[in-house]
């Protein structure tokens, strides 16, 4: 079967919801793993200088993430915001990264006039209106490049934490669980950046412990 071309995300796609509008695109990064915060991002990108070859940013390298990342932060208006382990412990993953991506949207130097978000849920109490859109990475440039600059922000967020943790390998695995990182866990158990809402890591607390941790 002939291989289903990928569509260019070049901001014609904003264009054709409202050619006079200012979209910011909002995207996040981190929701699954055991380790580290989430982070959002929010993107109004200049359409006279659009970056070629926007993506999702998980089917680009980490080279190409870095080249495009550059680019979009030298022309674009960026927001970017996160919400901690401890954050996601008392809130939930998708509470907490619904705040992640409202705060992005509050760092923005100004507001747009309406904001796409990748996925199934619109952040509540956002100042602008807002549209979720599923796959919204692969179907809108701001998204995509969105998704870039949180991507790129958590990696070096998690690089700079193994600085800090060394033997949960988390400069490779971002905080997901490799074997590296399980077998560290194992030896180890969790240090100051894990979620210890997540299971298996719920196992290394006693419930008081974990009580003690979610307030």
């Amino acid at each position: 079967m002939a291989r289903k071309p990928r569509i260019a995300l070049d901001g014609s796609q904003e264009r054709a919801l409202d050619p006079r509008a200012c979209f910011a695109g909002i995207d996040e990064v981190g929701r699954g793993p055991l380790a580290g915060p989430v982070m959002a991002a929010a993107v109004i990108l200049d359409p006279a200088a659009i970056p070629e070859g926007l993506r999702d940013s998980k089917a680009l390298g980490a080279v190409r993430r870095e080249e495009l990342f550059a680019q979009i932060m030298a022309s674009a208006r960026v927001g970017i915001a996160g919400a901690g382990p401890q954050e996601i412990d008392q809130l939930n993953i998708r509470g907490a990264t619904l705040v992640a991506m409202r705060r992005a949207l509050a760092a923005l130097p100004t507001p747009p006039d309406h904001a796409l978000i990748d996925g199934r849920d619109v952040p509540p109490g956002l100042p602008v209106p807002a549209s979720a859109v599923v796959k919204g990475d692969s179907a809108y440039a701001c998204i995509a490049a969105a998704s870039i600059v949180a991507k790129v922000i958590r990696d070096r967020a998690m690089r700079f934490a193994a600085l800090h943790y060394p033997e949960y390998g988390f400069e490779n695995n971002v905080g997901y669980p490799t074997q590296q990182h399980m077998s560290a866990l194992s030896r180890l158990g969790p240090c100051a950046i894990h979620r210890m809402s997540f299971a298996p890591l719920r196992t290394w607390l006693t419930k008081g412990e974990c009580e003690a941790r979610l307030v």
